[in-house]
C-alpha cells in the first residue's frame, strides 16, 4: 500500500474509533447527566472536530454510508471505498472495545443489550416499530450524506463545510435518539452491538442496511441537484472548472 493510501486508511480507522469512543461514550457514560441534547451535541462536535483534523487527509468519511455515497457519486474508486469500509468497521470495533473496557470500570453500569446501541420496539424510547425505524434511518442518513455531498461539491462558504456536517449529524441525533438511538452509520452501530450482545445483535442488521440505502439515495438525488459537469464555485462566486473525476486524485472539494 502506498504512503498516501496508508495515511487515508489510518485516518478513517482512527476517525471512526474516536467517533465511537467519544460520541457513543457520551451516551453510555454520561447519558443520564447530559440527556438527549447533550448526546446529540457530542456526536456533532466530535464530527466537527474530526472533519477539520482528518478532512484534508481522507475526506473524513468515518461512515460506510458516506463512503457509499461518494462511490455512487463517482468521487472515489471502488478500491478506495473497500479500503475505507474495512478501516471504518475495524475502527468502530476497536473504539467500542476501548469504550467497553472503560464502562466495565464503572460499578453497576448496564452494558448487556444496551451500551449505546440502536433498536426498535421495546428497545426504543417511543417504541417505534421495525418499519418506522427502517424508514427513519433511511431519511436521516439521506439528510446527513446529502449535506456531506453538497458542502463538498460547492464551497458555499470557504472552510465551513465541517460546521455544516457537524450540525447535520447533531440534528439527526436530536430527532433519532428517541426513535431508535440513531445510527446513520453502520460502523457506529456494529461495534457497540458486538459488545452489548442480546437484542442489540439481533436487531443490528437494520442499522447496517438502512443507512447504506439512505446514503446511496442521497448520492443519486445529489447528482440531479448538483450535476457533475457543474463548475465548483467558491464564496466569491468564481467558477473553477469542472470537478475532478474518480480517476484523478481526490480534489479539495471532495474533502471537508
Amino acid at each position: 500500500m502506498e504512503t498516501t493510501e496508508t495515511r487515508t486508511v489510518v485516518s478513517e480507522f482512527l476517525g471512526t474509533l474516536l467517533l465511537v469512543f467519544f460520541a457513543v461514550g457520551a451516551a453510555v457514560l454520561a447519558g443520564e447527566y447530559i440527556g438527549t441534547f447533550g448526546i446529540a451535541l457530542a456526536f456533532g462536535f466530535v464530527m466537527l472536530a474530526l472533519a477539520y483534523a482528518l478532512g484534508p487527509i481522507s475526506g473524513c468519511h468515518i461512515n460506510p454510508a458516506v463512503t457509499l455515497g461518494m462511490l455512487v457519486a463517482r468521487r472515489i474508486t471502488v478500491r478506495t471505498a473497500v479500503e475505507y469500509w474495512v478501516a471504518q468497521i475495524l475502527g468502530g470495533i476497536v473504539g467500542a472495545a476501548l469504550l467497553f473496557l472503560v464502562a466495565k470500570q464503572v460499578p453497576g453500569l448496564q452494558t448487556h443489550a444496551a451500551f449505546g446501541t440502536n433498536g426498535w420496539g421495546d428497545r426504543s424510547a417511543v417504541h417505534i416499530n421495525l418499519g418506522g425505524a427502517f424508514v427513519a434511518e433511511i431519511v436521516m442518513t439521506f439528510l446527513f450524506v446529502f449535506v456531506v455531498l453538497g458542502v463538498t461539491h460547492k464551497v458555499a462558504v470557504v472552510g465551513f463545510g465541517g460546521l455544516a456536517i457537524g450540525l447535520a449529524l447533531a440534528t439527526v441525533h436530536l430527532i433519532g435518539i428517541p426513535l431508535d438511538g440513531t445510527s446513520v452509520n453502520p460502523a457506529r452501530s456494529l461495534g457497540p452491538a458486538l459488545f452489548a450482545g442480546g437484542a442489540a445483535i439481533t436487531q443490528v442488521w437494520l442499522f447496517l442496511i438502512a443507512p447504506l440505502i439512505g446514503g446511496a439515495l442521497a448520492a443519486v438525488v445529489h447528482q440531479i441537484t448538483h450535476p457533475p459537469q457543474e463548475p465548483v464555485v467558491t464564496a466569491d462566486g468564481t467558477a473553477h472548472g469542472e470537478p475532478k473525476t474518480s480517476d484523478e486524485p481526490p480534489a479539495s472539494g471532495d474533502r471537508v
